[in-house]
């Protein structure tokens, strides 16, 4: 598939997961003691692996749109693609894993490394 195309599609997909991931937990926000209440640990790395859909949705689609304009070609472009993949992915399955076992916060660098690389193609090629 065009890595545009995919990315766009990507982005949007996580933009969907994003509003689901949201409404799902939405049901249960009204018991204050849900998941241990606002500022337990569990409940606030749901509510991060639930926006990083839309804050990595939204470099995805960044880079999607940003493919043509800056001459980013293949090989390069796929990289990126699949490096904002494994980020779009990465992060929320990290973050929900870690809301539940705290150890799995050492998987973070994973989804990070991810996006770092998807950017800094986007900017140095």
């Amino acid at each position: 598939m065009d890595p545009t195309l995919f990315t766009l599609k990507l982005g949007w997909t996580g933009m969907l997961l994003g509003v689901v991931s949201g409404a799902i937990m939405g049901l249960f926000f009204h018991r204050e003691n849900w998941l241990g209440g606002y500022g337990s640990h569990t409940r606030r790395f749901l509510r991060l692996g639930h926006i990083s859909f839309f804050g990595i949705g939204l470099l995805t689609l960044f880079y999607g749109f940003s493919l043509a304009p800056l001459g980013i070609a293949e090989p390069t472009a796929r990289i990126g693609a699949y490096a904002f993949a494994i980020a779009l992915f990465g992060m929320p399955l990290t973050c929900t894993l870690t809301a539940f076992t705290k150890s799995a916060r050492h998987l973070f660098p994973i989804p990070v490394a991810a996006a770092t690389v998807g950017i800094l193609i986007t900017i140095f090629s």
